[in-house]
């Protein structure tokens, strides 16, 4: 074999452990969910080692273009601020790396949450930046994860109201105002409801409370939170305007029957109210006053 064959062998050779290796870390960044990326500073051009970036918004190959303009065209716009800010902050020396998690843009609209991390790797000999590496991670299930395990912990899993936690956390913040107004708070609480349970069993009494939750989103759509404690009790928390309407109104949505898997059936309900006139009144003193106005109320429709 003669010296350039050798040659041609050993190039060939040389070329195979490449792709290999190019294959073998395609593979690796696919699976954890990493982008590895390149910026050339002073053109924009962006060199993208694997395919992740385009996949992750929804980009076949080919139809999104590497450059940096595509990248910030495609931040999402409550974010982009930050983003590019933290970016240049790197750039021009104020912090030692660049990371920030963030939104972007994707085809049709798709959403991605990424972590975004990068350094400069090499500058001119006036230490403008010319070469910047870094790496996007695709975070968006575990964004989706968290922010259904934030639901979960803030909504009643039947009726999909507020629970007690996010009751409180609401009438807290209407207490933190800075232009603080009076605002009111309604326990209601339903009439014989164990009898529907033991009558026509317990998923229809789960249809029921699902029907009511609903019918109590529609009366009260400027309310500050419709909640759902548990068994047959719901609370209301209203701004003080208009509440003395809207006890009127809550109260008519049980004139109408609710079908529970064909039957007609009426529920009559407690009401109790209590207006929070002063910042300083907890949220607990606050339910207090109302469960008692509302068992108030019970007490005299069962004498009547």
């Amino acid at each position: 074999m003669s010296q350039n064959e050798q040659l041609q062998a050993e190039n060939a050779r040389l070329r195979r452990i490449a792709d290999d290796a190019r294959e073998k870390l395609d593979a690796a960044l696919d699976g954890t969910g990493l982008c590895l990326w390149q910026l050339d500073v002073p053109t924009g051009k962006l060199v993208i080692f694997n395919r992740r970036w385009g996949s992750m918004l929804g980009y076949q190959p080919g139809e999104i273009s590497a450059h940096f303009d595509e990248w910030k065209a495609r931040l999402h716009p409550d974010d982009a601020e930050e983003v590019l800010s933290a970016f240049y902050d790197h750039l021009h020396g104020r912090s030692s790396f660049y990371q920030v998690v963030h939104r972007m843009i994707g085809k049709d609209g798709k959403l991605a949450w990424v972590v975004d991390r990068g350094r400069v790797v090499e500058r001119d000999d006036n230490g403008k930046p010319l070469r910047v590496m870094g790496t996007h991670m695709d975070i968006t299930q575990e964004k989706l994860y968290q922010e259904k395990l934030a639901r979960l912990a803030h909504q009643d899993p039947l009726t999909g109201l507020d629970n007690r936690l996010k009751l409180q956390q609401h009438f807290e913040q209407a207490q933190s105002r800075p232009h603080w107004q009076p605002f009111s708070l309604i326990f209601l609480d339903l009439d014989d409801f164990k009898g529907i349970n033991d009558d026509l069993g317990h998923k229809a009494g789960d249809e029921l409370l699902v029907q009511i939750g609903r019918r109590l989103r529609q009366a009260c759509g400027q309310a500050l939170s419709v909640a759902r404690l548990g068994g047959d009790e719901f609370v209301l928390l209203l701004p003080q305007a208009g509440s003395g309407n809207l006890l009127v109104q809550v109260e008519s949505i049980f004139d109408r029957s609710f079908l529970l898997d064909g039957d007609e059936v009426l529920i009559g309900v407690s009401l109790g109210m209590t207006t929070i006139v002063e910042p300083d009144i907890g949220f607990e003193q606050a339910m207090n006053s109302a469960d008692m106005a509302m068992y108030d109320q019970k007490r005299l429709r069962k004498r009547g």
